[in-house]
């Protein structure tokens, strides 16, 4: 008898165990390590966060089959987006949604990495306290998005003022700066470091994160992203999921530990300097924000842009299905 109900015990425990292993496996789908997976990603702020991934991957110490690109033009990942060549990238938000509009939806946003960067410096001549103290005065500021969301910020102060965008590109911006050549200039970080470190004189008179939540919704600047092809995210939720799991550990690593986090940015060609991304790092409002919040934030952030500046979303704000939030 003893002998039955111990083998009866004996029975009811593998079943159960069986069972539990059985609702494990059901609520974690196996995730297939050896599917290839294309990143491509921006150098500077917007590619930051992936920095540590890259590093993973490159010791062989990722969870999926990755093949990484560092690329220092847009247009190169969004092309590669439309051709299929590419399956996730970090890109500036208005991109984003600049090409799901392009394409009738073929990309989606998975997650939102970069808020606001931007810094209205000034070599002193000219005293800045406030926005109000811009009134009428000359303000240099990289072309397209810098220019788009700074001008958004004074018209919804009501300044009158010149932004000059002569300097098209941030980085010849940044240069005028640390020469002296421009009073006022609106810069993205690391840029802001670097021009600093170049002219003792600069400072950094306003955060303009911090205008924009003065007049906007609180949190509504969001300058970077990561997409995913629609196709991909509908056929490999799995390893999805995956990889935002990674991507949110490897933009973790930039709080937790800035100077390794800036090696590896340095050390995967995201950044050129270390020293100067991680004195960087906590000015760059660097995040990992998905699902609904995500969705909050960047809706808000399009729908202002597009009031001003429809041309620099593509023309229209996207509808809810540009957001792919994971269940």
């Amino acid at each position: 008898m003893k002998t039955t109900k111990t083998l009866l015990s004996l029975l009811l425990a593998l079943s159960l165990c069986l069972a539990l292993c059985a609702c494990a496996a059901a609520e974690e789908p196996a995730f297939d390590a050896e599917l290839p997976v294309r990143v491509m990603t921006l150098n500077g702020t917007t590619g930051f966060g992936m920095a540590g991934l890259i590093a993973a991957a490159q010791a062989d110490e990722a969870a999926l089959n990755y093949s990484f690109s560092v690329e220092t033009d847009a247009s190169n990942i969004t092309a590669a987006l439309v051709s299929g060549d590419c399956d996730i990238a970090a890109l500036p938000t208005n991109a984003a949604a600049a090409l799901y509009n392009k394409t009738g939806g073929k990309v989606q946003v998975l997650a939102l990495n970069t808020l606001g960067v931007l810094y209205l410096v000034t070599d002193g001549s000219i005293p800045v306290e406030s926005i109000a103290d811009l009134d009428g005065q000359t303000v240099y500021a990289p072309a397209q998005n810098p220019s788009y969301l700074f001008a958004c910020i004074c018209a919804a102060n009501g300044l009158e003022l010149d932004i000059d965008t002569s300097f098209a590109l941030p980085a010849e911006l940044n240069t005028a700066a640390a020469a002296g050549e421009v009073a006022l200039a609106v810069l993205p970080e690391p840029l802001v470091t670097i021009a600093r470190a170049q002219n003792k004189d600069l400072v950094v008179a306003l955060d303009l994160t911090a205008e924009w939540d003065k007049v906007y919704e609180p949190g509504s600047l969001v300058q970077g992203c990561v997409v995913v092809r629609t196709d991909f995210a509908a056929e490999h939720p799995a390893e999805l999921a995956k990889f935002l799991e990674e991507y949110s550990a490897s933009i973790e690593l930039l709080s937790s530990d800035p100077a390794a986090a800036a090696q590896k940015i340095e050390e995967t060609g995201i950044f050129a300097k270390a020293a100067v991304a991680e004195k960087a790092i906590p000015r760059c409002n660097l995040c990992f924000i998905t699902g609904e919040e995500m969705q909050q934030r960047l809706d808000a952030f399009l729908n202002i842009l597009f009031k001003r500046f429809p041309q620099s979303i593509g023309g229209a704000v996207p509808g809810e299905d540009f957001y792919c939030i994971l269940k």
